[in-house]
């Protein structure tokens, strides 16, 4: 308990600048996205940015990759969570369908083979099916959250659980605390959305 003790406390000493600047960008795009708030998407950007080449570094590939895909799937977003008809937004909150589901569980499982495949056969990952798992949650929360799916909470709850051992294994300590915290906000934001949407109904 010491010896992990220790590891904190010495990963938190050497946080870098960037790691920093990533963490907080990250912790608030997830509260702008409880919040239902289209910032969402420009702090997202600044963080999974930095996290690419931050990833690249530590030899999380799929992180990488996850994080290119973030980048990319973040303007997409913003572009979906910014159209308006008639002066009204268009996209809602709603709840994820039986074929919603049953799409994502294909993506997810699609996306979990071929990152664990590359990285299995093609990359020098120490952990390529925790770093395959961590990144196919994250790939399905991200195309759910685009989708305004009360769903993709759960998938970021998942993500959360995988991400924290991970980052703190490869000395991302601060990255690591990071998850935890996100985990708090992701359960927050399920509350939260769940009772957005039942509002709604009334």
């Amino acid at each position: 308990m010491h010896t992990v003790w220790q590891q904190f406390l010495d990963g938190l000493y050497g946080t870098t600048a960037l790691e920093f600047i990533a963490v907080i960008f990250g912790i608030l795009s997830v509260i702008y996205s409880r919040a239902e708030n289209i910032l969402v998407y420009p702090t997202g950007l600044v963080n999974t940015i930095l996290y690419i080449y931050l990833s690249l570094v530590a030899g999380l590939y799929a992180e990488a990759s996850v994080n290119g895909y973030y980048t990319i799937m973040g303007v997409i977003g913003w572009m979906m969570w910014s159209r308006r008809k008639d002066g009204e937004v268009v996209l809602h909150i709603s709840h994820a369908s039986a074929v919603d589901w049953r799409n994502s569980f294909l993506f997810f499982a699609i996306c979990y083979g071929v990152l664990w495949w590359i990285l299995s056969r093609f990359t020098n990952s120490t952990v390529p099916e925790a770093d395959a798992f961590a990144s196919a949650t994250a790939y399905t929360g991200m195309w759910l959250m685009n989708k305004k799916k009360v769903e993709s909470w759960i998938w970021w709850i998942v993500t959360d659980l995988a991400s924290i051992p991970l980052y703190f294994s490869k000395g991302f300590v601060f990255t690591s605390v990071q998850y935890l915290v996100f985990l708090g906000l992701a359960v927050a934001g399920l509350v939260e959305w769940r009772k957005k949407l039942r509002k709604a109904a009334v």
